[in-house]
């Protein structure tokens, strides 16, 4: 099957915006004073009636698929850090997980 440039170039376009998302979120990751409750204003949405991806193009979308499953990892590592994190800081500010009493009267 022969590529025209019109399927070619919608799978191509298809996949700078997939590549557009990809470095949105690497850049996010990269930025440590960024806030994740701001997600990006375009949340990719994949094309449609596109058909086959062209072969030529299959090595570009492995390698933003690599990256895309690089990312999720990176953001799953963090938010297993933040919940430890927070978890260490509450038992800290309670005293939840060590009860000592924290004034004695030695008057007595």
């Amino acid at each position: 099957m022969t590529s025209d440039g019109g399927w070619n170039g919608a799978w191509v376009a298809a996949l700078d915006e997939l590549e557009l998302d990809v470095v949105r979120i690497e850049t996010m990751l990269a930025d440590e004073r960024r806030h994740a409750e701001t997600p990006p204003a375009d949340l990719w949405k994949p094309p449609t009636e596109l058909g086959a991806l062209p072969l030529e193009l299959k090595p570009r979308a492995d390698e933003i698929l690599t990256r895309q499953l690089k990312a999720a990892q990176e953001i799953a590592r963090r938010l297993t850090a933040n919940r430890k994190q927070t978890a260490m800081t509450a038992r800290i500010e309670t005293g939840e997980a060590v009860k000592r009493p924290v004034y004695v009267d030695r008057a007595m």
